[in-house]
């Protein structure tokens, strides 16, 4: 293989993890690929989830609504993240559900129904406790205006996000749940009743089974990672397989002496002589740069921690002194060997969220199983 780096994405991982969690509840399953499927490609990971009981693709932005159409794939798909001044044309052209959070926004998306002749199909964000997005003040002047508009839209679901779900012995979630529950008795009470009913997020998902309702959206989960390591545990725990691995080549090895100052800064100290490994990803793949010595690579069977700061294309490993590692070689930076993803978010003072979704573009994908 001739890459300098990849990524590996296990699709049967993928597929094992949709098909455990939708065992475990009656509600339909919704698949989140925004943001290219978590980093791990949005139109494989899309099919797979589909194919193992997702009946529903959830994204941010339209655009990637749009790929997955373009891809060929016709299941329900809702975009959720779109502001003033978007194409809805387009997104009417291509049967996108859209999410609507403020008169504005319900106008526009009308007027763009108009002009073709359809009723756009909506789902309306309110707004429980997040404060992020969602209908909130707004709220009883929004309801009568969609009165006035039902007949030019088909109001297709009621959601809203939660904030704490990944503290499951928070009463957050709960309280967040009996405001959703006012909202949808005021749209009810209007005469309005939406098919699809979703809150739960994966972590709403694995704690909170009143939180169900009729659909769940699988986002982290569904690679295989645990909302919240802190708060949850671990996604083994939860019989969740993580789907990503991630590998790079190394570049050169070299000995270096006891003392040395390694990297940027020379912020690193060698302690004893030792074999430095070359590894060709840097924070412009993905790697962060504030990444510490609790992570670093899998090679032959041993860990070798980072040394030093990494740089834009490329971090420096500590092979130890006998090490059988050669220039050319592949090492496991993340995955089911070596470092884990929750062990290279800890060493960055970040998330598993984080670490999978900023790995580069560049960074080839492959997809195995």
């Amino acid at each position: 293989m001739s890459h300098r780096a990849y990524v590996e994405v296990d699709l049967a991982a993928i597929a094992h993890n949709v098909s455990t969690i939708k065992a475990s509840t009656d509600a339909k399953i919704l698949a989140v690929v925004k943001a290219d499927a978590y980093g791990h490609g949005i139109v494989p990971v899309a099919q797979t989830a589909l194919s193992s009981g997702a009946t529903w693709l959830g994204v941010a932005l339209l655009e990637e609504a749009i790929t997955l159409r373009k891809a060929g794939i016709s299941d329900p798909i809702i975009s959720w993240l779109t502001p003033p001044g978007d194409d809805f044309v387009a997104a009417l052209r291509h049967d996108i559900d859209l999410s609507v959070s403020s008169v504005g926004l319900l106008h526009e998306i009308v007027e763009a129904g108009k002009s073709l002749g359809v009723k756009p199909r909506i789902h309306i964000e309110v707004d429980t406790g997040m404060r992020r997005g969602g209908l909130l003040q707004e709220w009883n002047l929004f309801l009568s205006e969609l009165l006035a508009q039902k007949d030019l839209c088909h109001v297709v679901g009621l959601w809203t996000h939660f904030a704490r779900a990944d503290e499951p012995d928070s009463s957050a979630t709960l309280e967040q749940e009996k405001v959703f529950e006012s909202y949808l008795s005021d749209m009810t009470s209007a005469g309005i009743t939406p098919e699809i009913i979703h809150l739960s997020n994966s972590a709403a998902t694995l704690n909170f089974p009143s939180a169900h309702k009729n659909m769940v959206r699988l986002g982290i989960s569904m690679y295989g990672l645990s909302p919240d390591v802190s708060t949850m545990g671990s996604s083994s725990k939860y019989q969740l397989k993580p789907a990503m691995t991630l590998k790079g080549k190394l570049s050169l090895i070299k000995k270096a002496a006891a003392g040395s100052a390694v990297g940027y800064g020379g912020t690193a100290i060698l302690e004893s002589d030792t074999h430095l490994g070359i590894v060709v990803l840097g924070y412009s793949d993905g790697i962060p740069r504030n990444a510490n010595n609790q992570a670093g690579v899998w090679i032959n069977g041993n860990r070798a921690p980072i040394v030093g700061r990494v740089s834009m294309d490329q971090f420096v490993v500590n092979l130890g002194a006998t090490t059988t590692a050669k220039a050319g070689d592949y090492v496991t930076v993340f995955g089911a060997e070596g470092y884990s993803i929750d062990e290279w978010a800890s060493a960055c003072s970040t998330i598993n969220y984080e670490i999978v979704t900023r790995i580069a573009s560049r960074v080839e994908r492959i997809y195995v199983n």
